[in-house]
């Protein structure tokens, strides 16, 4: 290990976003320890990383404290898409929450910089579009949706306070709308719902009118502003919106992935989950400010490699 590098602890690293951050900081020379529950993320995610000398996987789920020695904390553990974080609400609601304070204990006892990933979801349905992060959100808290949201906003609260009363380095982004490679095929999200519907050949489905609107970031732009969050000062905390601005309805995505698949089973409509937002478009002004730094791949281009994988991933069986 160089005298640059650091041991870095990756919650939830194989995962969607996870196993990608672990990709970045393996390939910077980082001494990474990956750790997982597997409930959502998958060995697959990180195969290719284990023969590495810098990279370590171990199953542990946050729920429960950690002890080891790290410099660094990405907090990435907690299932993040609706199908999966409702299917047990109340362990969503305990990683959140016990997550982030078995984290910050870790981060407290070793002098350790931690970081949180939040969400965009704890802007709730919004009334202000697009989201400052001075917007202090529209979230139901007793919704099928709240575990998550709720969560979500406890674990900042938490981060806050140990910042303030233990003078702990944090540094808080909310993450909108992601997507690319490695995301789980049955997720519920929309990005890899059409696309898995498109290359079955079936009908598309739209939830409402689809003329609810989201913002698509691409998963090699979301680590690259993670990781420069992380490099920042310390008197850089966050929360910083994290996400494309480029705002798409649902209707325009699932008419670009039927484009680039050439699908042909048509859409059908379903009546809007409860709580779902209407919009969805982060202010990244803080980003580019403090970050340097702003998205580089549109939604067209990103689509490509996601589809490939969706592909590869059908095609293996």
């Amino acid at each position: 290990m160089s005298l640059t590098a650091k041991r870095i602890l990756v919650t939830g690293g194989a995962g969607f976003l996870g196993s990608h951050l672990c990709d970045r900081l393996v390939a910077a020379g980082h001494d990474v320890l990956c750790v997982d529950n597997f409930f959502t993320g998958r060995k697959a995610n990180v195969a290719h990383l284990l023969g590495k000398s810098n990279f370590e996987l171990a199953r542990h789920d946050v729920t429960f404290p950690y002890f080891v020695e790290v410099d660094e904390i990405y907090n990435l553990a907690c299932p993040a898409s609706p199908i999966h974080y409702q299917h047990d609400p109340v362990q969503t609601t305990k990683t959140s929450v016990h997550g982030a304070i078995n984290m910050l204990g870790l981060a407290k006892r070793v002098g350790a910089k931690v970081l949180q990933a939040s969400t965009s979801e704890v802007y709730g349905d919004p009334i202000e579009h697009p989201q400052p992060e001075s917007y202090w959100g529209n979230v139901n808290p007793i919704g099928p949706r709240s575990c998550y949201d709720e969560g979500k906003r406890c674990a900042e609260t938490l981060f806050f306070d140990y910042h303030r009363q233990h003078g702990l380095r944090i540094k808080v982004m909310r993450i909108f709308n992601t997507y690319g490679p490695r995301m789980h095929p049955e997720d519920g999200r929309v990005v890899s719902n059409f696309i898995m519907q498109a290359l079955r050949g079936e009908p598309i489905t739209l939830y409402g009118d689809g003329e609810q609107t989201r913002s698509f970031c691409y998963v090699d732009d979301m680590i690259e502003g993670m990781i420069r969050l992380m490099e920042t000062g310390d008197d850089v905390t966050g929360p910083i919106n994290i996400g494309n601005p480029a705002e798409f309805t649902i209707r325009a995505l699932a008419e670009e992935v039927v484009a680039q698949i050439g699908a042909t089973g048509g859409f059908i409509h379903k009546e809007l989950p409860e709580n779902d937002p209407r919009q969805r478009r982060p202010d990244i002004a803080m980003a580019e400010k403090l970050l340097g730094w702003a998205p580089t791949v549109p939604l067209a281009e990103g689509l490509k490699p996601t589809i490939a994988y969706f592909r590869g991933l059908l095609e293996a069986g």
